[in-house]
């Protein structure tokens, strides 16, 4: 039996299940995910939130998925409809694939390249592309209004989560997410980790994360007071709901880049405890509580406000701290925190 793992169709049957656990892990977590957003939204306004469907409501993601996969799919009669329902498939599907390159634990990832950030990066620059499908698609100008407001938002904090990056990559000399991790790895445990010497970057990263899945106070691609819900105003039943479960999903994805990068990932935050995906799975779901509860507590910005912080503050913020640590870790300051090149160099 052995023996069949190592030939061709045994590798093939290997790679398809662990491919189904990844799929199956983030989709269940879809579920929950949804859940918590509005029961802590509800917490925050003091209300019940869900409590009907299931014991404490627990069931309510799966009523409401269910209730869109039966609805009917109506298409606009002017629209596009190739590029219609290409559209939620494309969003759904490039938050998806980005997954294959996260690391759970070490050694529990789908594809250990060496260039798994630059791969997460391409991926998530081509998902602004569902945004513009489905507002063109539309063949309505509000809808187009949004994705056009999508295409400039997404774009703009890009360039800084990329040069946040960029920083953490110089520390490291490697851009594997295992290789990350395992240099954070060290005696002091919690304090190791590179949220200390790139603090003021978690914050600027945190915050490009909110504003590039469109959630609020950067909710302006589908400000409901302004544009009828942006590029997706025409769409129901299970095109909507793929652009939902593909948001939810790249937001998910930034609470595990956020852990990987800053956090340690799977590496305990005490030295002496045992690492493991547990750490992992802890801190993406802390994560996503302060993405839920930003969203609960922060009024919404001016679309001139959210350009001006991206490219006047953001910008020139983050490229200047690419130039500090590259300073930093060439001339090995601050005890070699920013230099640890024996990882991955």
């Amino acid at each position: 039996m052995a023996d069949f793992f190592n030939t061709p169709g045994g590798i093939a049957i290997t790679i398809l299940a662990q491919v189904i656990a990844v799929v199956a892990f983030v989709m269940i977590s879809l579920l929950f995910l949804v859940y918590g957003d509005r029961k802590i939204w509800a917490a925050v306004q003091m209300r019940r939130g869900p409590n009907v469907v299931g014991v404490y409501g627990l069931l309510q993601s799966v009523a409401d998925a269910l209730k869109y996969v039966v609805k009917e799919v109506v298409i606009p009669a002017g629209s596009d409809r190739t590029v219609f329902i290409l559209a939620p498939l494309t969003s759904f599907v490039l938050a998806m694939i980005a997954w294959a390159v996260i690391p759970f634990n070490d050694g529990w990832v789908l594809s250990d390249i060496n260039v798994a950030i630059l791969y997460v990066f391409a991926v998530s620059s081509l998902e602004v592309y569902g945004v513009i499908m489905g507002g063109w698609a539309s063949n309505s100008k509000y809808p187009f209004l949004g994705s056009l407001r999508s295409a400039a938002q997404m774009i703009s904090y890009e360039v800084s989560i990329g040069l946040i990056i960029i920083g953490v990559i110089i520390s490291t000399g490697s851009m594997n997410f295992g290789h990350i991790v395992e240099a954070q790895d060290g005696r002091f445990g919690f304090f190791s980790w590179y949220w200390l010497p790139h603090f003021p970057m978690v914050f600027l990263f945190f915050i490009s994360a909110l504003a590039e899945t469109n959630r609020p106070p950067f909710d302006l691609p589908e400000a409901e007071s302004e544009l009828v819900a942006g590029y997706q105003v025409e769409y129901s039943a299970t095109p909507f709901l793929l652009f939902m479960a593909g948001e939810y999903i790249a937001i998910f994805l930034m609470c595990a880049l956020t852990t990987l990068l800053f956090f340690g990932g799977w590496l305990s935050p005490i030295p002496g405890l045992p690492d493991g995906v547990l750490w992992m799975v802890a801190k993406m779901a802390f994560f996503f509580f302060l993405f839920a509860m930003v969203k609960a507590i922060t009024p919404r910005y001016r679309y001139d406000q959210l350009m001006r912080l991206g490219w006047k503050v953001f910008l020139p913020f983050s490229l200047a701290w690419v130039v500090f640590v590259a300073f930093a870790a060439k001339f090995d300051w601050f005890w070699g925190a920013f230099a640890r090149w024996s990882v991955g160099g």
